[in-house]
């Protein structure tokens, strides 16, 4: 258990602030994560890394020379905002481009893409390359749609080193793309982790047990086990890894053998001894190993193993030095200080409200308060449904969101448009809340305010058109639909019942309870579903019988404005 914490909220940025301090020759604390204190070459690569934190050395503490040029800081398992990714990018960027790469997990997916979105408009060449290496969430067939654990470290030092050397975007990319294609990692786990605040671990293992095929941010395995020695767990690690070997992968490979957490390096070293004698009774010759903790899990007792198959330029590049404050090899000449200058750039003017529009702001400013009161309200429950086959964040991930949401529809409300409100509070909730619900409730919010406009009056058909926009903007950047277990699944029976309502000319209030009980209905639904999103696609199977936490959500929160609803400019 996390016993050293004040607020359990600020954990993460104490932890950020705390290694800045520790290593202030290395790193320099920036908006939204970390970037190397160091000068860089003018128009070198600048590999920016990122996710969410829990997981040292993971993700800050591999910035530096001969790694990454940055790193965005996510809250504890929750992936860093679009935002937070893009004022790192924007710090660490030389002129050289940037290569953003991270673990395949949806919230990171989304906001790492929003982020190059952003960068491209302010013409900084953005590529992305995400990691894909662990064997236990999906099948070679589907490889794309695997999680990245631990093979993180391999795809980003080749990035690293070949920035570092002077090697253009194009070739960084391809580097960073052949270490993951030849990467492949698989975890056990004999015990949960548990969140700072948190009164008990996300998961349990059965006494004697072990749980195979574990996430970095808390998921449970796929597979229970009883203890193996450590010998059998070689033999099972290394035999499945070898299974998976990649095509024309020579003889050559690097295994890293990686501590989840508490379990100490004197194990770790009895592990490695067993899996370098079975890599060499294979036939294979191994090469500058590592082991320790590389990516971590708070307090997880667990291990993985990972095996990263080398050819002669990716054997020179893992080679290669580096200084950061978890990874250090070789020699680098010491270079000077960067001199880091703060955007003072203005907010842009705002338009001038009208009536109609600033009244109906400050009604969203006031509904917000309702929906945080009733997320509030909630918050244990749903990130009790969401560590069934999750990583447990998604009700302490959703107040992060409508706090900030709340706050900032307050400060905004008053004078500006129903859009400039809902446009600040869309922006808050995905800053601070991270991670997928964060990118889609941050995005729909938004949505809504952009479909309100800032117009001279409002009837029930924008009502409609509202929630229709709030849905597109959903499955827009969520790529999701009917039947994949999302928040869609009551989202888009919610919304064809507003449609409906409104046009048959009925009462708003009564549009409104009519929908939400649709909504409620589809989120009980979801429990005969298995996951085809997210975290919880490997673990479909522990899924079933329960309903999908963001669809849950969803419906709690309009059942519960549905209640609270009296009268508005709508009606």
């Amino acid at each position: 258990m996390t016993k050293i914490f004040d607020d359990p909220t600020g954990f993460a940025d104490a932890a950020i602030d705390g290694l800045v301090a520790a290593h202030r020759n290395r790193l320099e604390r920036v908006d939204g994560g970390v970037v190397r204190a160091s000068e860089m070459k003018q128009n070198q690569v600048a590999v920016v890394i990122g996710g969410g934190s829990g997981h040292y050395p993971a993700f800050a503490g591999l910035v530096g020379p001969g790694l990454a040029a940055g790193s965005a800081c996510g809250n504890l398992f929750a992936s860093p905002s679009a935002g937070q990714i893009y004022r790192v990018a924007k710090a660490a960027s030389t002129g050289g481009g940037v290569l953003l790469s991270y673990g395949n997990y949806a919230g990171d997916v989304l906001h790492f893409g929003q982020a190059a979105e952003r960068l491209a408009v302010d013409g900084i060449e953005t590529r992305t390359v995400v990691v894909t290496d662990d064997i236990a969430s999906a099948p070679p067939e589907r490889k794309h749609e695997r999680r990245g654990i631990a093979g993180d470290l391999t795809v980003f030092k080749i990035a690293g080193a070949a920035s570092e050397e002077g090697a253009d975007l194009d070739e960084t990319v391809r580097l960073a793309q052949k270490a993951n294609e030849r990467t492949r990692s698989l975890g056990v786990a004999f015990d949960g982790c548990t969140l700072p605040g948190a009164d008990a671990p996300l998961f349990h293992v059965p006494e004697q047990g072990m749980s195979l095929g574990l996430g970095i941010h808390g998921e449970p395995g796929i597979s229970e086990h009883q203890l193996p020695t450590s010998r059998e767990l070689a033999e099972l690690l290394v035999t499945r890894l070898l299974a998976d070997r990649p095509a024309e992968s020579g003889n050559r490979v690097v295994p890293l053998v990686n501590g989840l957490g508490t379990v100490k390096y004197e194990e770790l070293f009895v592990l490695f001894g067993h899996v370098e004698r079975l890599l060499s009774a294979a036939g294979l010759q191994v090469v500058e190993p590592e082991c320790g903790e590389l990516v971590t899990s708070l307090d997880m007792s667990g291990a993985s193993l990972t095996l990263f198959w080398v050819d002669e330029e990716l054997e020179r590049l893992w080679s290669a030095p580096a200084d950061t404050p978890a990874f250090r090899r070789g020699n680098l000449t010491t270079a000077e200080r960067r001199n880091f200058t703060v955007d003072d750039t203005e907010e842009s003017a705002h338009e001038v409200a009208t009536g109609a529009s600033a009244q109906l702001g400050q009604q969203a400013a006031g509904l917000l308060e309702t929906t945080r009161e009733i997320i509030v309200r909630h918050e244990a429950e749903l990130g009790d449904l969401d560590a069934i086959a999750g990583d447990g964040d998604h009700g302490i991930g959703m107040r992060r969101g409508i706090e900030a949401a709340v706050g900032a529809a307050k400060a905004a409300a008053g004078n500006r448009s129903v859009r400039d409100v809902l446009a600040a509070a869309g922006e808050a909730w995905s800053e601070k809340a991270g991670g997928t619900s964060g990118a889609l409730w941050g995005a729909g919010i938004t949505a809504i305010g952009v479909s309100l406009g800032n117009r001279e009056q409002y009837s029930a058909p924008d009502l409609a058109h509202a929630v229709e926009s709030f849905g597109a903007a959903v499955i827009t950047l969520g790529k999701t639909d009917l039947g994949d277990k999302t928040m869609v699944d009551a989202l888009l029976p919610y919304a064809q019942a507003i449609r409906e309502g409104i046009d048959a000319g009925n009462p708003v209030d009564q549009v409104l309870e009519d929908a939400a009980g649709n909504a409620v209905a589809a989120a009980a639904a979801t429990a005969n579903l298995r996951p085809k999103k997210g975290r919880a696609r490997p673990l479909s199977e522990k899924s079933l019988g329960h309903q999908d936490p963001g669809a849950y959500s969803f419906a709690l929160i309009v059942a519960g404005l549905a209640t609270q609803h009296a009268s508005s400019t709508l009606a």
